[in-house]
């Protein structure tokens, strides 16, 4: 199985976001993934709610809304109302993670947890079996084009064998530094969904940059 590809709009154009979206729609992409970042979880600001339903007029591929937020349980609705077929809150910002996740899938949404670099894998130990996703952070969150953290492949690993232990069906998400140079490295250690944004933006052809990412075995 080739890994799931989903190229992160915040490196798009914004002034041509309509036509970024119409490109990964056209694309072998599986995921429209979105960043939203509040300025206090992560240093950064990025969009909110009305940049999702934009997106979300045009997609035709299902979008993947990574919450770099506190409190993301007063938005959990409001996010999935504006088009979102996964919601991934970090454990880090989640005191009541169960609660949230049972939330994000009373709604029908696929739910996701996402780590820090710096946070271990064995405290998704209680609650690997009740998510779909496992997003990696392999850089600090908050800005784009950051270097990648070597330590994740040891995080990957790890996740694959607290998965395997624990019966989960979760995937594994790589968000930060992917690159056509470690992908398949990252595929290749348990990897299952690959995040791109400044990879994929910036290149002169994304879609074959997307199409390279996909088929990287």
């Amino acid at each position: 199985m080739n890994p799931l590809i989903a190229p992160s709009i915040l490196a798009a154009d914004f002034a041509n976001l309509q036509k970024e979206v119409e490109m990964i729609n056209g694309s072998v992409a599986d995921f429209i993934h979105l960043d939203i970042m509040d300025g206090v979880f992560v240093p950064n600001i990025s969009f909110g709610l009305p940049v999702v339903e934009a997106v979300n007029r045009y997609a035709k591929k299902p979008l993947d809304v990574h919450l770099m937020i506190v409190e993301p349980d007063k938005y959990l609705e409001a996010f999935h109302k504006a088009g979102a077929a996964q919601i991934t809150v970090h454990l880090e910002a989640c005191p009541h993670l169960h609660r949230t996740i049972q939330a994000i899938k009373a709604m029908h949404c696929k739910a996701g947890v996402a780590i820090n670099p710096h946070t271990p894998v064995r405290h998704l130990q209680d609650i690997i079996r009740e998510v779909d996703t496992v997003l990696i952070m392999s850089v600090n969150p908050g800005f784009g084009g950051q270097e990648f953290i070597g330590n994740t492949y040891k995080k990957i690993h790890a996740l694959s064998e607290l998965i395997v232990e624990t019966g989960s069906h979760a995937k594994i998400q790589i968000d930060g530094g992917v690159s056509l140079a470690n992908a398949k490295k990252l595929f290749e250690a348990g990897a299952n969904v690959l995040v791109a944004g400044n990879l994929v933006f910036s290149s002169e052809n994304p879609k074959e940059t997307i199409n390279k990412l996909k088929f990287i075995i």
